[in-house]
């Protein structure tokens, strides 16, 4: 059910919280993941028995999920990546909330995030955050919208705050996809990000060229996660997984490579030291980050399945999505498929 702006009060008022295309200092406060895991944070989302909570705030799951899976596609499915479109785009159909949901079940999906695209430069045709709403108040069980607003065109952070509140109170549980001509650090973006820590919503953001840009070895985006301990951020696209490996060219950040990888790039060192960053695998950056070398997407799945999310960037009816497969190419137990499949994206929702 769509949660309300009280439950959503700037949290600076709560004591010891902290937080489809081409760390906060030990000691102090818990940092946000830490946090969702001791604590709730007032949103009840339908989980269709993904995960509970005990009395004592701390996630447990059934012994069906943890003892009793005979198989990886017996694990709910949480699609973290998902669009829908109002009108043809770059010779594509459009795509509706009812066709999307009969992909999801034609496909093993049980709920999606849907993402609005606002911003005039991320897609040929305006998808609004109001529009989203709309389309989606008849899946609430199914369909998870989030929100955007572009800072060129609000007022000041007043009128930010008040928009975002607007779409907290029809039900948006994220924001994104962020996917606007800046720098990842860009001034402009700063009063979003301190709202988003202010009413715990996760990012999801696209970087590339000329999205969200920052530099090889990803500079911009590092001083974002520890500028904003309280934001837990989700990378997109070819600018972040490029970094998979360590041999990355500037032509890279807009691009798939290919080839094995020589050795371990930038998102390893990040997702070890910042607890605000996970990756989507969405799109065929994700994809081909995995799969360009099996040894490396092996490693990366075991190593850090506790802060990826399975995601496809579904967009127009009938697109290939490849991101199924992985199930099957990739060997890991099932604890760590059921974090990548639901929990990742549920824990940041709550």
């Amino acid at each position: 059910m769509p949660r309300s702006v009280d439950d959503l009060a700037p949290r600076d008022s709560e004591p010891g919280d902290s937080d489809a295309e081409d760390t906060q200092c030990a000691g102090v406060n818990p940092t946000r993941r830490r946090y969702l895991a001791t604590a709730g944070v007032g949103l009840s989302i339908p989980t269709a028995g993904f995960v509970s909570s005990d009395a004592d705030g701390s996630t447990s799951h059934s012994e069906t999920d943890e003892r009793e899976r005979e198989s990886v596609s017996d694990l709910p499915l949480f699609d973290a990546h998902t669009h829908i479109t109002p009108a043809e785009a770059r010779g594509r159909d459009p795509l509706s909330a009812d066709q999307l949901v009969d992909w999801m079940d034609a496909n093993g999906i049980d709920r999606a995030v849907v993402l609005p695209l606002g911003f005039p430069e991320s897609f040929p045709v305006e998808i609004p955050t109001s529009w989203v709403l709309d389309e989606l108040e008849a899946y609430p069980d199914r369909l998870v919208p989030f929100c955007s607003i572009d800072p060129r065109e609000v007022d000041g952070e007043d009128a930010a705050r008040d928009l975002l509140e607007h779409y907290i109170s029809r039900g948006a549980r994220g924001f994104g996809e962020l996917k606007v001509e800046m720098d990842i650090d860009d001034e402009r973006l700063e009063s979003l990000y301190e709202l988003c820590a202010d009413y715990g919503l996760p990012i999801i953001f696209h970087t590339d060229q000329q999205s969200m840009t920052d530099e090889v070895g990803l500079p911009r985006l590092e001083d974002v996660l520890a500028s904003y301990p309280d934001v837990n951020f989700v990378a997109h696209a070819h600018g972040w997984w490029a970094h998979i490996d360590s041999d990355v060219e500037p032509v890279d950040l807009g691009s798939i490579p290919e080839g094995s990888i020589t050795s371990r790039g930038r998102i390893w060192d990040l997702l070890a030291e910042y607890d605000n960053i996970y990756g989507d695998i969405s799109t065929l950056g994700g994809w081909n980050a995995l799969t360009r070398d099996h040894e490396h997407g092996q490693a990366l799945l075991e190593s850090h399945h506790d802060q990826l999310v399975f995601g496809t960037d579904y967009l127009f009816p009938g697109q290939e999505i490849p991101h199924f497969d992985l199930f099957d190419q990739f060997d890991l137990g099932l604890d760590a498929w059921a974090n990548i499949r639901y929990r990742n994206i549920e824990a940041l929702l709550r």
